[in-house]
């Protein structure tokens, strides 16, 4: 019963700061990547960042030098720090990662119910 809860959004202005969590909990025997995602209404969701086991960030080209990802592999815990926001980063993020619970071979991808994130202008 892994289960993926987010945590942090709200309402910021434009040019503004905003931290997400994503805390994993149950019987986890390893968390591979951690990635968070985001949909605006109307639109399709997109991946926003991910972070790798070995520490590899990747990012969507419009989120680049503004949005870090990190992970905590003692808590099982994800985060997305959130600068200079715009109205276009508006939606709703996701989390999401690759896991292995600890009676289960294999791995699977497990995502968060997701956390409001609203830029005003």
């Amino acid at each position: 019963q892994v289960q993926l809860v987010e945590s942090g959004g709200g309402l910021v202005p434009a040019g503004g700061s905003l931290d997400l969590s994503c805390a994993a909990s149950g019987s986890i025997l390893r968390v591979y990547t951690w990635a968070w995602y985001r949909q605006a209404p109307g639109q399709q969701r997109e991946l926003v960042a991910q972070i790798t086991r070995g520490q590899i960030r990747d990012y969507q080209d419009s989120v680049k030098g503004r949005f870090t990802i990190s992970r905590d592999d003692v808590m099982n815990i994800a985060y997305l720090h959130m600068n200079d926001l715009k109205p276009e980063d508006a939606g709703l993020y996701y989390c999401s990662a690759e896991i292995t619970p600890a009676d289960q071979e294999g791995s699977r991808t497990y995502w968060g119910q997701g956390t409001q994130v609203t830029v005003s202008s």
